[in-house]
């Protein structure tokens, strides 16, 4: 295991707390050890759950579990992070029904019911397993620490039991794990992210067909830091408004006679407009123009490097997103519009909260020359954010 590596770091912290517990006889093998990625959205904002279009990528923060077969029924669980660390939890495999156990150890044991479910895990013979967690994706800060979780589980689960578990199905079934045993309506981008990841990339997700495409986006080579700005605002985002949003959605889509609203155009919002209330029809807006600027977004990466016109229409095209989040949407916070605009003071190309929202993160896009300065208007603005640049990173994967 090379220990230069994020992906590697933060499995040497798993695999010293895997040990830490006595999970495993000093005379047993060593545990194996998996790794997924958190993610930044870099744009394509709640059009997941519309089945549009959206462009993440993996970032280089990663969650890893060390893990180890039992053959008792058991899954025992140990965490690095959060209120109840290094306190282990026991769940009987028989015991997994969706909404127990309550709190984080609701997304692992949430995949290994998932896994069982299809038939991916034998549920006469997976005898249980052992695993601990360690991460260096900021929980509650809008960068898919979820998705990590439940993506490294899987990979561990299925790899311990000697099964095949390619992305698609990886992210397929993390989400199912999310949506029907955490209770959370998250839709499909930020799974496929950590399953998709590509070094160097930015993913072109078509939430429809599932496609993913990836699009070189090597922000070093063209100059340039993506800056992510944890404003420390934490969020729950399934007791938050994002179950209102979804909902409103696709309440607005059978409105509208459309199967999802990734069917409308831009020369349609008028026809919304007169359909729906106001409030709805902002919702129904901002997705509409979301799709487009994705869209937008990934002809403007093909077209070539990231500089001159180019570059400056990519940073308004950022920043626009947040604007329609922000009005349209109605899912930023006082703390996320601080700090963009500090950013876009500094003297960011574009700036924008990525994630669900009510509180978490923001990202901004300025020339590596700019770094400093755009870090420190955001800091004076709220000098409890924590800022740190991130790069394109690889999915999740078995680390050793």
């Amino acid at each position: 295991m090379t220990a230069a590596t994020p992906a590697a770091s933060v499995a040497q912290q798993a695999l010293e707390l895997f040990r830490t517990n006595r999970f495993s006889a000093p005379s047993a093998p060593s545990p194996g050890v998996w790794a997924a990625p958190g993610r930044v959205n870099v744009i394509g904002e709640h059009t997941d759950y519309n089945e549009g279009f959206a462009a993440p990528m993996a970032i280089d923060r990663y969650t890893a579990v060390a893990a180890a077969p039992r053959s008792d029924g058991l899954l025992r669980l140990v965490s690095a992070a959060g209120a109840f660390r290094e306190s282990v939890a026991e769940v009987p495999l028989r015991a997994l029904s969706p909404g127990t156990p309550p709190g984080w150890v609701s997304y692992p044991a949430g995949v290994a019911w998932a896994l069982l479910d299809v038939g991916v895990l034998d549920g006469g013979s997976f005898g249980g397993a052992d695993l601990a967690f360690a991460s260096t994706v900021p929980v509650g800060a809008g960068l898919s620490s979820s998705a990590a979780i439940e993506c490294a589980t899987g990979l561990a689960l299925a790899g311990l039991a000697g099964a095949d578990l390619p992305p698609a199905l990886l992210a397929r079934l993390a989400q199912q794990a999310e949506n029907a045993y955490v209770g959370v309506p998250c839709g499909p981008l930020d799974q496929l992210c950590a399953a998709f990841g590509v070094a160097g990339c930015v993913l072109f997700i078509d939430t429809r067909s599932g496609e993913v495409t990836p699009y070189p986006f090597d922000l070093p080579a063209a100059g340039l830091t993506l800056l992510v700005i944890d404003t420390k605002v934490h969020h729950d985002l399934g007791a938050s408004g994002y179950p209102d949003r979804r909902a409103a959605c696709e309440r607005a889509a059978r409105q509208l006679g459309v199967p999802a609203l990734r069917d409308l155009t831009v020369a349609e919002l008028g026809r919304a407009e007169r359909e729906l209330d106001e409030r709805t029809a902002r919702r129904v807006r901002h997705v509409v123009t979301e799709n487009e600027r994705v869209l937008e977004f990934v002809s403007l990466l093909a077209a070539g490097d990231l500089s001159g016109t180019r570059l400056r229409a990519v940073g308004r095209l950022l920043t626009a997103s947040h604007v329609s989040l922000r009005d349209d949407f109605e899912v930023s916070s006082p703390e996320l519009d601080s700090v963009v605009d500090a950013a876009l003071r500094g003297g960011a190309y574009g700036a924008r909260m990525t994630g669900g929202g009510f509180g978490g993160s923001a990202i901004a896009l300025t020339a590596q020359d700019r770094t400093a300065a755009v870090a420190a208007a955001v800091l004076s603005a709220l000098p409890a954010a924590d800022i740190f640049p991130a790069v394109p990173a690889t999915s999740a994967h078995r680390v050793c």
